[in-house]
Order: structure tokens, then sequence, then C-alpha cells
């Protein structure tokens, strides 16, 4: 076997360059329509020739790189299409981390996979909307994560993320209080808490927000609260498909308001998917510590990435304020595919996009017609025995 060669995982030179200083921008000033299109037909150029599914898949769709004249006009991959072929600029085997989605509750159903080809671009884009999203104030807070460790959960997005973040912008007493084994630990729990009110500095809890609901109904059972210092901030994700219940957004923020003393506008939601490398978080907490005026609560692309709401059966583009489904262009993805097509409904808002659910019944008619294309374009494209 041919041994991995690091540099063919990346982009060229000039590419990368570009890429990572784009991650190094202020928050607030994403790189300009001209800029961004630059960078983005690029790297589309780069994964054409190293992609091929995502090279047939474009050219059954008519855009090549020397077709596409805008980023816009890059075709979308389905999120379903992570699930039937190996996306990545190069040979699999070469990928530094493979993050697989958790599967559905109908079971059997194979799951998606996301080959990660150079993990330090993706560990760059963590951090750095991580922090702008989270810690706008330059704290280094205690990390409290209910979200098992990467030895439990090695092919998971947000187990690697949480990790990530912990070591690289958390204090050294972070620590993660779950396992697969035993679940959630509480007596862990109790100390981590128990030292971050001695301390009087701010804590950083992590998990999803299901984790949160089993960990809420303790201290309501116990009638306990367990307020944490003042600058205490939150992050929960994911959604509560196939849980046992369902909990409103806004009630969950009064919870944890209840028992920890955590500011609404300091609980942040955050927004991913194994398909992206990059994350999007609410605005509420940046807002609230650099000055800026709190609006309708939303979520806020980094500087590299561009989201767009489309029509579900056309996947044209919708005007502001129309709902349709959500369609992301990462420049962070450089080592799979640029641009993302999900299934979830949502909204572009000033200042940001706002998520509405998941598409209910069956699968939007313009993600279906796109994943048929994409298959039969492999199909197409694969040597004839």
């Amino acid at each position: 076997m041919t041994p991995p060669d690091p540099a063919a995982r990346r982009p060229p030179r000039a590419v990368m360059a570009a890429l990572q200083a784009s991650f190094a921008r202020p928050f607030d000033n994403p790189l300009d329509d001209a800029a961004f299109d630059r960078l983005a037909r690029d790297i589309f150029a780069w994964q054409f020739g190293r992609n091929d599914p995502f090279a047939a898949y474009c050219t059954r769709r008519g855009r090549t790189p020397d077709s596409v004249m805008h980023w816009s006009e890059i075709p979308a991959v389905p999120t379903a299409a992570f699930r039937e072929v190996a996306l990545i600029a190069g040979r699999r085997e070469d990928a530094e981390a493979v993050f697989r989605t958790s599967g559905t509750t109908k079971g059997g159903e194979r799951r998606g996979e996301h080959y990660i080809a150079d993990i330090a671009v993706y560990d760059n884009a963590l951090l750095a909307a991580f922090a702008a999203m989270l810690l706008p104030d330059g704290v280094r807070p205690m990390m409290i994560s209910l979200v098992p460790p990467p030895r439990d959960l090695p092919d998971s997005s947000l187990g690697h993320m949480i990790a990530t973040v912990m070591a690289g912008l958390g204090s050294p007493d972070s620590r993660t209080c779950a396992s697969v084994a035993h679940g959630m630990d509480t007596a862990a729990l109790d100390d981590a808490l128990r030292q971050a009110r001695q301390s009087g500095e701010p804590a950083c809890l992590l998990g999803t927000s299901f984790s949160f609901v089993h960990w809420l109904d303790a201290l309501a059972a116990g009638g306990r609260t367990c307020r944490l210092p003042d600058g205490s901030r939150l992050m929960d994700t994911g959604g509560f498909k196939g849980r046992s219940r369902e909990v409103d957004a806004d009630a969950m923020r009064a919870a944890y308001l209840e028992r920890f003393a955590i500011a609404p506008d300091f609980a942040i939601n955050e927004y991913g998917m194994t398909e992206l490398c990059s994350q999007f978080y609410d605005t509420t907490l940046r807002e609230r510590v650099l000055g800026g005026r709190p609006g309708l609560r939303r979520k806020q692309a980094p500087p590299w990435v561009r989201t767009r709401v489309v029509d579900p059966a056309t996947l044209e583009p919708l005007p502001h304020g129309r709902q349709g489904l959500l369609q992301h262009f990462d420049l962070a993805n450089a080592g799979s595919v640029i641009a993302v097509q999900t299934e979830d409904i949502g909204v572009i808002v000033d200042g940001g996009f706002r998520v509405i659910g998941r598409a209910h019944g069956a699968t939007p008619r313009g993600c279906s017609i796109a994943m048929d294309d994409l298959l039969t374009a492999v199909r197409e494209r694969a040597p004839r025995r």
C-alpha cells in the first residue's frame, strides 16, 4: 500500500494560507464576497480533481470548475450522500479522522461518514468559532462536560469537539463527567460544581440538550440548585429526535437560570452536523458581552461560511424571511465537499439565520432529486468489469 502523503491531504499552499487567515479574522468581519468567491472556487477546483463522486455529481449537474462563475453555483451535496459514498478529496485511507452520524431510531440504517483529511483544519475552525461565540470576553473557564470523551466515542464529531475546546480553551481544572459505560457521573458533577463555586470564576457547562434534561430532572427531584459564579455560561446542542420527550427551548433556558443561575443570554445553543467542519452558535452571549444590541435569537455563520435558504422542491435560493431548507458553503470542508444541502428548515434574518426544525415526512423533493443525480453519476463513472 502506498504510504500517506500529508501534502496530498491539503489544497495548494496559497489556498491553505488564505483559509487559515480566514479563521483568524475578527468574527464580525466576514470575508467579502469577492474574497470568499475566489477561495471557494479554488477549493472547489481542488476537490473536483480529487473527489471522484463529487466530480461526477457536479458534472451531471453541468457544473465544473470551468463553468462555475460564482461560489453560489457550486452544487450542494445532500447530507444523505455521506451514507452512500466516501466524499473525500483523496484516498479514504489517508484521512486523519472519520466522524459518523449517530443514525436514526429506524435501526439498521447506514451511518453517514465524514472523512476528515486534515484534522488541524477542523480544529482551527472549531476553536476560532467557539472562542468568538462562547468566550468573547476572553475568559478561560473551568469547562464541565456531559459528553463522553473521545476514547468512548472515537467516531463522534461532538466528542472530538468538546475534548478539543476543553484542551484548547478551558482551564486546567476542566473535566468530563460522563462515560458511555456509566452515563452521567453525578458525584463528579457535584464535585466540579463545588469547585467552580469556590473559585468564584465563571464556569462553562457543555452537553447535549437531552443530557441537560436528565440532569435538570435529577436536580428538580431533589429540590437542589447549583448556583454558579456570575458570568458562567452553557452550551447545549442536538435535538430530541427519538427521545422520550421534548422540552421547549425557552423552558430549558428558564431551568438553566433557576438551577445554575446562568442567564438566558449566556445559555447558547450550538447547531452543527457531522457533515460540516464548522459550527454555528446563538449570538446572544457575544452581543451581551461586547455591548451590542441583542435582537432576535439567531445563529451566526463564521466568516468562512455562507448559509442560504433554498426552496425544498427546486433548491432555488429564497429571499430573506422565507422558510426553506438550509444550505451551507463551508470553506473548512476543504478536504471533502464545500457545499452541503441539509434537510433542516430555516430562515435568513438580519445578522444570521434561525433554525426552525427538521423537514417532516418524506425527503424534500429537491434533496431527493439531488441524491438520485449523485448516485446515478457515481454508477455511470464506476469502472466496468
